[in-house]
């Protein structure tokens, strides 16, 4: 299959021209995947090639984690605390309540009051309750949703007590620009394909020593290793200054591609570290991706900071490979008939998370999540 030859540069400097990328499609030859690749943006030892899709959803309806919490219309507690009503089913029907439960290290209640349907990435950080977790697996609730148990892993090891005598929890939340918070590729790629606590334990731990590193000059390590939660280690004013340094550049140039480029349908991005392509997320829509993309670009920072080595470029040809190869040698499947259904796909040294929304006038892919291994 003939590559698409990509052409025309995004600028890279603050203050700088930015020049909308083309694409020229070879003999009119277009990817498997249904996706294509504009010239990538680089900063530092990160690059993020961005990808348009051949058409769009309609994802208006979807309400994001952060959006919910902030509202207050989502609200996620420890199991044991769960005072969640089970909504009415016939006219005059007082509800039922869950029984009390003993909280779980890897499980966490959500209730869903909002009118639309929550959409849930893995990689998604909470913090609260007696420890911050990270979401391990992508799903859809339902719009005034009963309440849903959700796979969950502890990242902040070490802390077993509510803050301030509260088992609910709220949006991390880092930058200048209160970003709600999204686990680096390493520790996503723990919880959501590894599935075991004591590796995102692990990745956690070796995030914040290279962060505390990275930081030292400043006087800023101290602080970082008095805490084990990756939350506050990412609030951590010098940290930000590391993750913005890489992010800022990116993120002004990627949204005004956006912008510019809204009508062909910029979807996500394929992200290299040191010349490595490590990571792809894909989204049904410009307007979805447009609402993750702040945090998303944080969290391909953040793995950009604690990589130190230095390689090489990442080419657009390595780039469009692993876009197009979206197909495994396995498949396994998660389905709640009429909400969601979630595959998980592995290939040769690599692993594909697809969302697929089951809800009444959709059935299309909400997300894709890929990862190197």
């Amino acid at each position: 299959m003939r590559l698409l030859v990509v052409v025309g540069g995004i600028a890279l400097l603050v203050g700088a021209a930015i020049l909308v990328p083309c694409l020229l499609e070879a003999g009119g030859v277009v990817p498997e995947s249904g996706y294509t690749l504009l010239s990538p943006i680089r900063s530092g030892n990160l690059t993020v090639f961005p990808v348009v899709a051949g058409k769009s959803h309609d994802t208006g309806e979807f309400l994001t984690l952060d959006e919910g919490l902030r509202s207050g219309d989502v609200v996620v507690t420890e199991a044991g605390q769960a005072q969640g009503l089970i909504r009415r089913r016939h006219p005059g029907d007082p509800g039922i309540y869950h029984p009390v439960r003993q909280a779980e290290v890897n499980r966490l209640v959500l209730v869903n009051n909002s009118k639309r349907p929550l959409l849930l990435l893995a990689g998604e950080i909470v913090t609260g309750g007696k420890q911050d977790r990270v979401i391990g697996k992508e799903r859809i609730v339902p719009a005034e949703s009963d309440p849903v148990d959700l796979s969950v892993f502890c990242v902040e090891p070490g802390r077993w007590v509510a803050t301030n005598g509260k088992n609910e929890f709220g949006a991390a939340v880092t930058g200048r620009n209160v970003v709600g918070l999204l686990a680096s590729p390493t520790v996503r790629s723990k919880a959501m394909a590894a599935k075991d606590q004591q590796q995102v334990w692990d990745s956690v731990r070796s995030s914040q020593q290279a962060m505390s590193q990275t930081v030292e000059v400043t006087g800023a390590a101290p602080a970082i290793n008095s805490t084990t939660s990756y939350a506050r280690v990412m609030d951590n004013k010098e940290v930000q200054k590391k993750v913005d340094s890489v992010a800022e550049p990116v993120q002004r140039n990627y949204e005004s591609v956006i912008r510019q480029l809204r009508e062909k349908n910029a979807v996500g991005v394929v992200v290299a570290v040191n010349g490595e392509i490590v990571w792809a997320d894909l989204f049904a829509s410009t307007q979805l991706l447009q609402k993750y993309w702040p945090k998303l670009v944080r969290s391909y920072a953040t793995e950009a900071v604690v990589t130190r080595a230095k390689g090489g470029e990442a080419s657009a040809k390595d780039a469009q490979k692993f876009l197009d190869n979206l197909q495994g040698r396995h498949e396994t499947a998660d389905t709640e008939p009429g909400v969601y259904r979630q595959t998980e796909i592995t290939g040769d040294g690599f692993k594909v998370f697809e969302l697929t929304s089951l809800l009444p006038k959709t059935g299309f892919t909400v997300h894709v999540a890929k990862m190197a291994e």
